[in-house]
């Protein structure tokens, strides 16, 4: 029993000095911990090689850092205002994705047009909120839909253009009578062009000519949908409608 007491005696003693060599060589790296205000780095010894090969001043020892910075620690080591700026940078750049990830299209066009008449009313000191009308732009941008979308349209070559009769029933016709009449008054003229309607029992008649053959040929090519969205009138139309200034929308 002496012996293996002996023996115990001695391992425990060779296990204690082995956690104090390695509790030692912890220390100097929990002082050179950023979370504690006033930690330093141990300074590294630097040598350069002679011309014997032999390390000499320059040449880091060690195992520490060898860019000749004094033994500092890589980036790691950088200050906290560093990380700070980081974050700071981190942030804005997740609000500006966040920002451009918003959709652009209102999802529907007749709504899109009228958030747009709103925004420019709103920017207009001038606008006279007494006679906003944005139903009755509403109701246009409706017979814009059934003439666009609705309607029926059988054209046909005369000397000069085309002759165009646009037809429909119900809210397509009345969208028909209101809105065909009005855009031919608007392109009368408009590339020395002629605009001319006639009613028909179920809608309009649009005849459409011009002298000058090229004009002849585009009018045909253009058909009714394209003579339709012709000139720069319609946008400033729906502004003025919404303002109140036509007391029948067409």
């Amino acid at each position: 029993m002496n012996g293996f007491a002996r023996s115990f005696a001695t391992i425990a003693a060779v296990t204690a000095l082995a956690a104090t060599t390695v509790i030692t060589s912890i220390e100097p790296l929990r002082a050179a911990s950023p979370e504690e205000p006033g930690a330093t780095v141990p300074s590294a010894t630097v040598h350069t090689a002679g011309d014997d090969g032999q390390a000499g001043p320059g040449a880091a020892t060690g195992g520490h850092d060898q860019s000749g910075t004094g033994g500092a620690m890589p980036s790691m080591m950088q200050p906290h205002g560093s990380m700070t700026m980081d974050m700071h940078a981190m942030h804005a750049m997740h609000a500006w994705q966040m920002e451009s990830a918003i959709p652009v299209s209102s999802g529907q066009d007749a709504f899109g047009a009228i958030q747009e008449i709103v925004a420019r009313l709103e920017a207009d000191p001038a606008t006279d909120w007494s006679k906003v009308n944005l139903e009755a732009l509403r109701q246009h941008l409706v017979d814009m839909n059934e003439v666009t979308l609705r309607a029926d349209a059988a054209a046909t070559p005369v000397a000069g253009g085309v002759a165009i009769a646009i037809t429909g029933t119900g809210r397509t016709l009345a969208a028909i009578q209101r809105m065909v009449p009005a855009h031919a008054q608007e392109i009368d003229g408009l590339n020395h062009w002629r605009a001319t309607t006639a009613a028909l029992a179920n809608g309009i008649s649009l005849t459409v000519t011009s002298d000058d053959p090229k004009e002849v040929q585009k009018i045909r090519g253009l058909g009714f949908i394209g003579i339709l969205v012709t000139g720069s009138h319609h946008k400033p139309h729906h502004l003025a409608i919404a303002r109140g200034e036509f007391p029948h929308a067409h």
